[in-house]
């Protein structure tokens, strides 16, 4: 039978000093504090967990589901995730053999650089993908997550190099290894890059183009493959005009992103044989090529012919490499898509099935093409075996086209990594697998990237255009993710620097030859990708300085509320001498304020009473939890705490992607949690445990004292009490629910302080104006429109 394991996002480790919080009996009182540690002296007392009380009891509480949690699958369902993954991974990378051979040699090859070329493309694919992703690259993930932005990520909650909206803080797994547990070159590493502002910008805007550059290359991709796929019917069809070819080409990726909504389970499902079949071929007609024809080029294997190869030809065997790299384009998609198949899952289906695959494939084409050299210009139709022709082509288009599906799959998971740090505004996201938790889909960014696409594949009517345009970006991310997953071996996993150096030199050196020859692409149309990632970063580096400075604007928000009211002799409420001292008349019913973070005091809250002076019967605080799970049980739903104004109760509601939680009844909702709270605070507690307490500053008493009459009294007391303030609060809160219950929401207005730079007021300008046209409506809330209140405030930032 299959098993799903979610593995525990908060076991302690020896050498990690976690600020995720304590468990207690699996809730979280306390809100845990991301240190600044740039403050912090170096020695290792300073480095230990910490965390700061509850100032009262505004604290949201905090559980061990409330955290991101990694999904590790095996058994049946590890081997379903790699049957997905194939039909999504590898049709980009799994397509190449049809224009490789094609794209590096501009005439006919010599027997010598065949064999050069050939030995180039096998280490190549073994370095570049099976050494440097599958076993190095894809386990620098983010709690399952992946891609450069999620290592970025990944390398924040180890070091201080980024801000987080204090909202969320609490709610991310921060760790870091004590100073002591470092080697020396790692512990000054990461030490400088927390005290350099450039350094940590620098990683931050590594992170930010590499999500942008994956993404303008996903606009080429789909329109490449498509494109490339139906000009294959030129082979059977030699007079099918150009705008034919175009014009089935948008059609086709047009229904592309139509079928996108079904989700990725069910795409990658009905994709899989496809690409499986594709790979088959290849690996097929590898093997008969081999046997029929020239098997004395499985001597490429040897790397002496690569070398060999770049020192006869120099220069232009360097300009070759521009050629060869499309070998294993789409090997971004490996990392990128990670978070919706799993690390096993993706190494199962690239060494099992996919590396031999495609090895022999090249190895089969170059045996043909050593016996008849001008079939480098179409190897794969060339050396089919007889009549395999017409079904090769089939499966052929078909794989071209799917083969788009790794780079949609992957921007949808990098804009959903990116809105979690702020770097792009909430969107709706679609979880589209109640199992397998990282498989999304996002709507808006679906019908952009059909549109790019689509005008992409109308303007440059050929593959030549844009294969001009295309594989720039892919070996900087490739560049990009070497470099950042370096740093996370230093810092997260604590490798030797000498461990770590070597390696790096090694694969940063491939990646730098490979992306230096890619670069002369930049003239004849790279320019273009470039372009569009530089504008996709500045959009995202935008969106995230105006974040850094709304959050700075909100933090006089950020206060217990026994800073803001407060109950005088007569038991009236009252206003703080700090914001005035005047008392607070009443208003009948219920107040439910929409309360952002779950802990602190609701801006929103703070606002009405100091534009009204009232406040209702009953206030409940209401905040909603998302997590990252299909469903949260009902028992484990919700949390509900008093506060230090009387009658005032916090309901933090924790729900999964696929749980409705607001709803019309929502009050009746909430009021019921209430109840059930107040009636479990009004249990008695045990003589025993009440005897404990008193008997604690004096241990020399008896045993017997613990169960004495007096103690029991006072216990019985006590039960009395805590009867009678529920029944108090019960009638408070039914009277308040049977008057009339409010809805009251806050909408936070910004401005710009007077005296501000012209530049600055631009980029805050800018940001104003995406936040208007991006922010979550109150037409979205299914509550009664006539029970509504909003309340509007400024913030100057």
């Amino acid at each position: 039978m299959a098993t799903i394991r979610i593995a525990d996002p908060i076991r302690p480790t020896r050498s990690v000093a976690s600020s995720s919080g304590v468990n207690v009996g699996g809730v979280y009182p306390l809100r845990a504090v991301s240190v600044d540690r740039r403050s912090l002296p170096s020695n290792n007392d300073q480095e230990r967990q910490s965390f700061s009380t509850p100032e009262d009891e505004d604290s949201g509480l905090r559980r061990a589901g409330d955290f991101k949690q990694k999904q590790v699958f095996s058994g049946k369902m590890l081997l379903w995730l790699a049957y997905q993954s194939t039909g999504v991974i590898y049709g980009d990378i799994g397509t190449s053999p049809l224009y490789v051979y094609s794209s590096t040699f501009t005439n006919e090859p010599s027997y010598k650089d065949l064999m050069g070329v050939l030995s180039i493309i096998i280490w190549s694919l073994t370095m570049m993908v099976a050494v440097k992703y599958c076993l190095v690259i894809l386990r620098a993930d983010n709690e399952g997550e992946g891609g450069t932005f999620s290592t970025y990520s990944l390398l924040s909650r180890y070091a201080h190099i980024t801000k987080r909206d204090p909202r969320e803080a609490s709610l991310v797994k921060m760790e870091r290894h004590l100073t002591t547990d470092l080697y020396v070159t790692n512990r000054h590493i990461r030490s400088g890059i927390e005290k350099s502002r450039f350094l940590r910008g620098l990683l931050k805007t590594v992170g930010v183009l590499a999500v942008s550059m994956v993404m303008s290359d996903g606009v080429l991709t789909p329109a490449q493959s498509v494109l490339g796929a139906v000009q294959g019917l030129n082979v059977v069809q030699p007079d099918i005009s150009n705008s034919v070819v175009v014009g089935v080409t948008c059609g086709i990726l047009i229904l592309l992103f139509v079928i996108q909504p079904l989700g990725t389970t069910k795409l990658a499902s009905a994709f899989a044989p496809i690409v499986i079949i594709w790979l088959g071929f290849n690996a097929g007609f590898g093997i008969y090529n081999l046997v029929m024809f020239d098997a004395s080029v499985l001597r490429a294997f040897n790397p002496a012919y690569a070398f060999e190869f770049m020192i006869r030809h120099k220069t232009d065997g360097w300009r070759m490499l521009g050629g060869v790299l499309l070998a294993f384009t789409g090997v971004e998609a490996l990392f990128a898509d990670l978070g919706a198949f799993s690390r096993r899952a993706i190494q199962l289906s690239w060494f099992c099935y996919a590396f031999p695959c495609l090895l022999l494939a090249y190895v089969g084409q170059a045996a043909y093409i050593s016996v008849f050299p001008a079939a480098y210009e179409n190897p794969f139709y060339q050396a089919a075996p007889p009549g395999m022709l017409y079904p090769s082509l089939i499966i052929a288009i078909l794989a071209a086209i799917v083969a788009s599906q790794a780079i949609i799959t992957a921007t949808f998971q990098l804009i959903a990594q990116v809105m979690k740090l702020s770097y792009f505004p909430q969107i709706k996201v679609v979880h589209t697998s109640k199992h397998f938790h990282g498989q999304l889909y996002v709507p808006i960014a679906n019908w952009l990237l059909m549109i790019g696409t689509v005008l992409a594949a109308a303007v440059a009517q050929s593959t030549t255009s844009l294969g001009n345009a295309y594989g720039v970006c892919v070996m900087f991310v490739t560049f990009f993710d070497t470099c950042m997953v370096s740093l996370a071996a230093l810092i997260v996993w604590g490798r030797s620097p000498y461990l770590v150096f070597f390696p790096w030199l090694t694969i940063a050196c491939l990646d730098g030859l490979y992306l230096s020859s890619a670069l002369e692409k930049v003239p004849d149309g790279a320019w273009f990708t470039l372009t569009l990632a530089t504008i996709l970063t500045s959009i995202l580096s935008l969106w995230r300085f105006g974040k850094e400075q709304q959050w700075a604007a909100e933090v006089s928000d950020r206060f217990p509320t026994s800073h803001l009211v407060k109950t005088d002799r007569e038991g009236n409420l009252r206003l703080t001498e700090k914001y005035g001292g005047e008392t607070l008349s009443n208003i009948r019913g219920l107040g439910i304020f929409f309360d952002k973070a779950g802990e602190t005091t609701p801006a929103v809250f703070s606002q009405f009473l100091g534009k009204l002076m009232a406040a209702p019967d009953v206030m409940i605080f209401f905040h909603l939890r998302p997590l990252e799970t299909p469903s949260v049980a009902p028992e484990d739903r919700y949390a509900v705490s008093r506060l230090a104004i009387p009658n005032c109760y916090r309901v933090i509601v924790r729900h999964g992607y696929m749980d409705e939680v607001i709803t019309p009844d929502l009050a009746s909702l909430v009021c019921e949690q209430v109840k059930e709270f107040i009636l479990k605070s009004s249990a008695p507690v045990p003589i025993r445990e009440v005897a404990i307490q008193r008997d604690q500053d004096d241990e020399k008493e008896s045993a017997s004292s613990k169960t004495s009459p007096t103690a029991a009294s006072d216990v019985e007391k006590d039960a009395r009490d805590r009867q009678e303030k529920a029944s108090r609060d019960l009638g408070t809160l039914e009277h308040a629910f049977s008057q009339q219950v409010l809805y009251i929401i806050g909408k936070e207005q910004m401005k710009i302080k007077p005296g501000t730079n012209f530049f600055r007021k631009a980029l805050l300008e800018a940001f104003f104006w995406m936040r208007e046209n991006t922010r979550n409506k109150i037409a979205n809330l299914r509550v009664p429109t006539d029970r509504v209140i909003e309340v509007g405030f400024v913030k100057e930032v």
